[in-house]
């Protein structure tokens, strides 16, 4: 490299804000989600002791608020606002918990369904990301969704809004879009996409991707896209369908692919 490109990866360094690396981040994150379920016996000797390092978590939040430049209101009044929400946020996990753990038959209990559904921690961590969006931080939730995606290959926008009892199951390649409103009582198996059909960068902060109202089902592969296309209530999305349009209430919507299966000592 010549001497004036390291002049200028120089003078980029001098000029780079200093946000906490997403590892951090995403860490805090860890230690929130264990906080509210712990992974082993409880080690703090006290309800004192638990509140002191409720409190540090906080401090912690206002440190990576600072970190990212943020300029509205004050960054500690922010990490007062979030963890004040904490009880809030874990009544709404525990739907989850119940969620998955009662629609899925392999689930032994709801400990196994924290400790090792990919789903949950894809979930905890948009929720979380969710909470912060909703107070205007910048950058952090999305860090945190990111994070959640290459961990567990669920991609869910913090921005997307989810009603309660969420049931991811198994969840690979699944992707949920920033405008995504989905609600209650919904499951939907891997691979499923909610996104956007092709639009200009212009529509940045427009309704471009799916509503999913309560009690919906979609199976693995679906593909349902655009800002206009509802899925009514109580529907039924079967694998691999590609949807651009709505769909009534109690919908049952299935693809029928042409499958042709030969015995081979037959073409002998």
């Amino acid at each position: 490299m010549n001497q004036e490109f390291y002049r200028h990866l120089f003078e980029k360094s001098l000029h780079a804000k200093a946000i906490p690396s997403n590892l951090h981040i995403a860490a805090w994150a860890l230690k929130v989600v264990r906080l509210l379920y712990p992974e082993q016996k409880n080690h703090f000797g006290s309800v004192e002791e638990l509140k002191a390092h409720t409190l540090h978590l906080q401090h912690e939040l206002c440190r990576m608020i600072d970190g990212c430049n943020y300029a509205g209101n004050d960054s500690m009044d922010l990490s007062v606002k979030f963890f004040y929400e904490l009880p809030a946020l874990y009544n709404v996990l525990n739907t989850d918990i119940q969620a998955i753990y009662n629609g899925d038959p392999a689930a032994k209990s709801e400990f196994e369904v924290i400790r090792t559904y990919p789903g949950f921690y894809a979930i905890c961590f948009y929720r979380l990301a969710h909470m912060l969006y909703e107070l205007n931080i910048p950058l952090i939730p999305r860090i945190l969704t990111e994070h959640a995606h290459s961990e567990t290959g669920i991609d869910i926008h913090p921005a997307a809004v989810i009603g309660n009892y969420f049931h991811i199951d198994h969840g690979t390649g699944i992707v949920i879009g920033e405008s995504c409103h989905i609600g209650n009582n919904v499951k939907i198996y891997q691979g499923v996409t909610l996104g956007a059909l092709s639009v200009h960068k212009d529509m940045a902060g427009t309704k471009r991707h799916p509503t999913v109202e309560d009690r919906v089902i979609i199976y693995s592969g679906a593909t349902i896209l655009g800002g206009q296309t509802i899925i009514g209530h109580d529907s039924v999305i079967g694998g691999n369908v590609w949807l651009t349009k709505s769909v009534a209430p109690f919908s049952t919507v299935y693809h029928t692919p042409i499958i042709n299966v030969q015995n081979i000592t037959e073409s002998i």
